[in-house]
């Protein structure tokens, strides 16, 4: 039965939802996979969807997707025309713009902080105050971190079982942060959620803090008395 109904939860994590109709008694639930196309709709949009009830779990939304609207025709013609549309803005596949987005995250900041890094990692190397095998831990850790990413932002899509936030801000806080920033960048992943923003910068200061009181510890001693 096709009905229409407003977002009023959804859960970042887990891929699901409820929708609120007032022609049921109850929130409907939904998953990301029951959305067409694969595209979440915003908390609080308007969506059409078929409601199903199966195996006494209450009712489900399939084939979620907004709301259309029909503007009406201009009365001088007979069919309305199309207004000019940015080739630069964002569509889903139904061929309307998205309304949600991710923004892209800068890369200037986090380039300067990876040049420093990297820089830390090669004097510590060659000053002995860091085995050799760093380098090759460091570059391993980052490309794990993008791919952890990668396999999540899959997930998501896919409707499929997602990797918890504190696993990838663990990834970062060992040293991957810089390919997590590229990984938010490139894979648009991440990046709308300010808790989670938050804490990715946490990581990295935290890194950057550890590693350079591990690199410069003999020469801090005398400045805090020990």
């Amino acid at each position: 039965m096709k009905k229409q109904g407003t977002v009023v939860r959804w859960d970042e994590q887990r891929g699901f939802g409820f929708i609120r109709c007032h022609a049921t008694s109850q929130d409907i639930f939904f998953h990301i996979r029951d959305c067409t196309g694969g595209i979440q709709p915003p908390l609080n949009a308007t969506v059409d969807f078929e409601e199903i009830h199966a195996g006494g779990k209450g009712p489900r939304a399939m084939a979620v997707r907004a709301a259309q609207r029909n503007a009406p025709l201009p009365a001088n013609r007979s069919t309305a025309q199309s207004a000019p549309v940015n080739p630069r803005t964002p569509r889903t596949p139904q061929g309307r713009p998205s309304s949600r987005e991710a923004p892209t995250p800068s890369l200037v900041g986090i380039g300067s902080l990876s040049l420093v890094w990297a820089a830390l990692l090669v004097w510590g190397v060659l000053q002995h105050r860091l085995p050799a095998i760093a380098l090759a831990a460091a570059f391993a850790v980052n490309a794990t971190t993008f791919f952890v990413y990668w396999l999540d932002k899959h997930a998501a899509r896919k409707g499929q079982w997602r990797t918890k936030e504190d696993t990838l801000h663990l990834f970062g806080l060992a040293g991957g942060w810089p390919a997590a920033r590229l990984a938010q960048q490139v894979l648009r992943h991440k990046t709308i959620k300010p808790s989670f923003q938050m804490t990715y910068w946490v990581t990295v200061w935290l890194h950057l803090g550890s590693l350079c009181s591990y690199l410069f510890w003999e020469q801090l001693k005398p400045l805090l008395n020990l």
